[in-house]
């Protein structure tokens, strides 16, 4: 039992992908008002009743989504915003306060992380214990907002029209992460990490151990360029290559082996425009010409960060 859950939080975001709904409904000089309504209505639907609706319901709710995307039926809705030398104005105002709600963010999640779990009232807990980590990011969220209004004396209605405006300007690439998370947990449903593992020990002298070790962090990282997630690439390669090549035949540390794993598989995120939400959001909202210029400047540092971690895993992973 607990006061707060990560379901009110889910509740919350769809019950502000309906009012985005809304706003594109009301908008007459939309072109494509309705399909656009549509797409995030069913993904507001999706995170307000998503718990209690059958899993095939939620499925024909992504397959909608999907083909709405896919077709060119989402666009984005006019939404009024500040001019630019109201912005510099306001910038120039507020000076570096307006980073605090972006810092409450991430301090809040540690925070909760580590604390929350102990606060009690007459045997409720103050957070959900089965999701501390997260539950403690969107509690830090909604904080981030409330100074942030505070700050900036702006009216609720004010966050709702920039969250509208940005959310559209992001477009259908908002609902990529689950998308792929889901993508990676049917492969690794399917089968798809024993069918990897056998290659690998057939093309690699994998009895050798940094073997085992570069074969780990290669397919996470190429597996995170092919499916744009590294939590999706997670559940395939670990369960193919990592837990048994490097846990099992060389009894390495299995925490040392998924933190080091994982972020190999974040370099992998840099270079590739299947993580949209991360390389072509930006130049959606920044209006660049080049498609890739994100890509292009993040790619010396994924390659090099790359190399230290497959380093840092072979030093560690049998080690500690």
């Amino acid at each position: 039992m607990s006061l707060v859950n990560l379901n009110s939080f889910y509740v919350l975001a769809g019950a502000f992908l309906l009012a985005t709904a809304l706003r594109v409904v009301l908008d007459e000089g939309h072109t494509l008002r309705w399909s656009t309504a549509l797409f995030w209505g069913l993904l507001g639907v999706s995170f307000v009743f998503g718990g209690s609706m059958p899993p095939t319901v939620v499925g024909y709710l992504v397959l909608g989504m999907t083909i709405l995307a896919a077709s060119g039926r989402v666009g984005v809705s006019r939404e009024r915003t500040t001019g630019r030398e109201e912005r510099l104005e306001s910038a120039r105002r507020l000076g570096d306060s307006l980073f605090w709600p972006a810092l409450l963010i991430p301090v809040t999640a540690i925070l909760g992380s580590l604390f929350f779990g102990r606060i009690r009232w007459h045997g409720v807990s103050l957070v959900d214990s089965a999701n501390m980590s997260v539950t403690s990011v969107c509690i830090g969220a909604v904080l981030a907002l409330a100074v942030g209004l505070r700050l900036t004396r702006a009216p609720v209605r004010a966050a709702v029209g920039e969250g509208s405006r940005l959310i559209q300007a992001v477009g259908w690439a908002l609902i990529l992460p689950q998308a792929l998370a889901a993508l990676g947990g049917l492969f690794a449903r399917a089968g798809v990490g024993t069918v990897v593992a056998g290659l690998v020990e057939r093309a690699l002298p994998t009895q050798y151990s940094f073997v085992a070790v570069a074969a780990y962090c290669f397919g996470m990282m190429l597996f995170t360029v092919c499916l744009g997630n590294a939590f999706a690439a997670f559940a395939v390669v670990t369960g193919g290559i990592g837990v048994p090549l490097i846990v099992h035949a060389h009894g390495g540390n299995p925490a040392i082996m998924a933190a080091v794993g994982m972020l190999s598989g974040f370099c992998g995120t840099l270079l590739t425009p299947m993580a949209a939400n991360f390389n072509l959001v930006p130049v959606m909202l920044l209006e660049l010409e080049d498609k890739n210029a994100v890509i292009r400047a993040q790619m010396p540092i994924g390659l090099a960060l790359f190399a230290f971690n497959l380093l840092l895993m072979e030093f560690c992973v049998y080690r500690f």
